[in-house]
């Protein structure tokens, strides 16, 4: 049984499925979700070009229209695991001894051990989305990923080079390389509703250093319903991206792909006292996940 405790518990339960505790796996906010893939989902490009002719008496057939595709082929995963209740009971019951009138009820146990395992699955396909490799057990392949990943495999993404590693005192400099790139190469989608700058944690952090230090700190107000932009650009912040990278481009352009997550994404328990006179509980989660991008001419990366 490879379960121990070695710190105390803080937090609440979430729920019983992992599509509420993929949904903490921040980056699936600004992808493209595709579900009910058993196997592989195709992604369709079309491209047309000469379409558009002066107009004339006869049909006169003109122009080329190519339809391509991308695959999309998503990795099963799975948790399969043995927890001895003792080990949680300790961490559970301080949830139930909340002082206060107004504490909610507490949860149980079962809510408990799945809200465990949901935060830990949320937090393997976070990191999976952008650097993953699956080559690795308990990862999918990601967007980032050296020599291996969709970016790389598709070879057409505009490269932007970063000054050097980000710091609060030049993140404005590369954001501003990122976005003369960005103009330069990708200037059909500039004006799109779903356009982001994608950035993790640290990143965005720094981000917000600088514009502090610049006398905007009400400007970035982090209260209500503010969307981080930079010069108009919206900003995506995606835990899961490594340091000191940052991309531009479509929500409908970046794809996360798995199955139904109603039918096969329930994470199940199995109390085995009953059946072997143990005290452990056997934890089963099976679930897949995939990236893919759609047009790389249509990304930036700065890196």
């Amino acid at each position: 049984m490879a379960f121990n405790v070695t710190s105390n518990f803080a937090g609440s339960a979430a729920g019983f499925y992992i599509s509420a505790a993929l949904k903490e796996a921040k980056s699936l906010d600004f992808l493209t979700m595709i579900e009910n893939i058993k196997y592989k989902s195709n992604i369709q490009r079309m491209a047309g070009s000469g379409l558009i002719q002066d107009a004339t008496c006869d049909y006169t057939d003109a122009g080329t229209l190519a339809l391509t595709e991308k695959v999309l082929t998503p990795k099963n995963l799975q948790i399969n695991i043995d927890l001895c209740k003792k080990n949680l009971l300790s961490s559970w019951e301080a949830l139930q001894m909340r002082a206060g009138a107004g504490a909610p009820p507490p949860p149980s146990f079962d809510d408990y051990v799945i809200s465990y395992l949901g935060e830990i699955i949320a937090n393997g396909t976070e990191a999976s989305v952008w650097s993953g490799a699956a080559a690795n057990a308990g990862e999918f392949e990601g967007f980032l990923t050296a020599a291996t990943g969709a970016f790389a495999v598709d070879g057409t993404v505009h490269a932007s080079t970063a000054s050097g590693a980000y710091t609060a005192a030049n993140i404005i400099a590369n954001l501003q390389t990122l976005t003369t790139d960005m103009a330069a190469n990708i200037p059909a989608v500039l004006g799109k509703e779903d356009l982001h700058i994608y950035m993790n944690n640290k990143t965005y952090g720094f981000y917000v250093s600088a514009v502090s230090t610049l006398g905007y700190v009400n400007a970035y107000n982090m209260n209500g319903d503010y969307e981080p932009v930079f010069e108009g650009y919206k900003i995506a912040v995606c835990p899961g991206m490594p340091d000191n990278q940052l991309v531009a481009g479509e929500k409908s352009n970046l794809f996360f792909g798995t199955d139904l997550i109603s039918d096969a994404t329930r994470i199940s328990m199995l109390d085995m006292s009953a059946l072997d006179g143990s005290d452990n509980m056997r934890v089963v989660a099976r679930y897949s996940g995939g990236v893919q991008l759609g047009v790389g001419t249509d990304l930036v990366h700065q890196t």
